[in-house]
């Protein structure tokens, strides 16, 4: 496969992973179960098919936070800047400090959310791929708070969706932007007011929905790199669907890191987000205040 080095990731080497902890629906009964010789196998496969299309940056894992494997919830980037996340449970506030230090190695200008406001960073906001939009899950791990300072920050529109099924903790486990505009989506992680958000927002041709089969196989919890797809699983529909769509699709399963609840998206950070106002309308109404829904 062609190198596409426009896109780079950020992942954490497993070599500290483990389920030590129950902080989601999909830990449960499995503390300590981890295979974690096959999980160090899965994570290499990933990366290495990652790194055939795009860019993969490596940050160095710790004792003592498990889950900095899932780099998806280090922060949210966008163009020379980082918001820090601000994790909810206490397990995985030692992260912090750690994401904070490579992010500002890197350059990056880093933001911080306030010691009241829980934000968990790409996993829970994801930036659209056609429009100046960000699409920010909320209700479980991240505050409904965090959107408008966000809006603020990084001068874009917020579109805000209430999560309401504690299996699709974050947004990414339930939701994908996809190149082209297209958007791979499990309605139902929804409530009523979002999944009409979303579909009012997404053109029905570019609206993939996804089963409840492929879902709770974290189907969309997916990296997008170019017109690649990287996941856990795939049902010969789903594959139909984004094969149609013109995505090359690679299952890369990940059984390992799905008890700790978090599949091939959690794995990455995506680090090359650039702005796309250029080709949008203005991103403020005639009153001159910022659009955050």
């Amino acid at each position: 496969m062609q190198q596409q080095r426009h896109n780079a990731f950020l992942m954490c080497p497993p070599e500290h992973y483990e389920v030590s902890y129950v902080i989601n629906p999909w830990m449960e009964g499995n503390v300590a179960h981890a295979d974690l010789s096959l999980a160090a196998r899965q994570w290499r496969t990933l990366r290495e098919g990652i790194a055939r299309v795009a860019e993969v940056r490596e940050m160095p894992s710790a004792s003592g936070v498990p889950d900095m494997v899932f780099t998806a919830n280090g922060g949210l980037v966008l163009a020379d800047t980082v918001v820090l996340s601000h994790f909810r449970h206490a397990e995985r506030q030692p992260e912090e400090p750690r994401f904070r230090a490579w992010f500002e190695a890197q350059g990056l200008r880093v933001l911080t959310m306030p010691d009241d406001v829980p934000f968990e960073g790409a996993g829970d906001a994801l930036l659209d791929r056609e429009s100046e939009l960000l699409w920010m899950g909320y209700g479980h791990r991240t505050g409904v708070r965090a959107a408008p300072l966000i809006a603020g920050w990084l001068d874009i529109e917020v579109q805000s969706l209430q999560l309401v099924d504690p299996r699709f903790y974050h947004l990414d486990t339930c939701f994908c932007p996809l190149e082209g505009g297209y958007l791979m989506v499990y309605l139902p992680a929804f409530d009523a007011a979002s999944q009409k958000a979303i579909t009012s927002r997404v053109a029905p041709h570019r609206l993939i929905a996804v089963g409840e089969e492929d879902a709770l196989h974290f189907a969309c919890n997916t990296v997008n790199a170019g017109r690649h797809v990287f996941l856990n699983h795939a049902s010969a529909t789903l594959r139909a669907q984004l094969e149609g769509k013109g995505f090359e699709v690679h299952v890369t399963p990940l059984s390992e890191f799905m008890k700790a609840g978090g599949a091939a998206k959690c794995l990455t950070l995506k680090m090359t987000e650039p702005r796309r106002r250029a080709a949008n309308a203005p991103l403020h109404g005639i009153d001159g205040k910022r659009r955050s829904a």
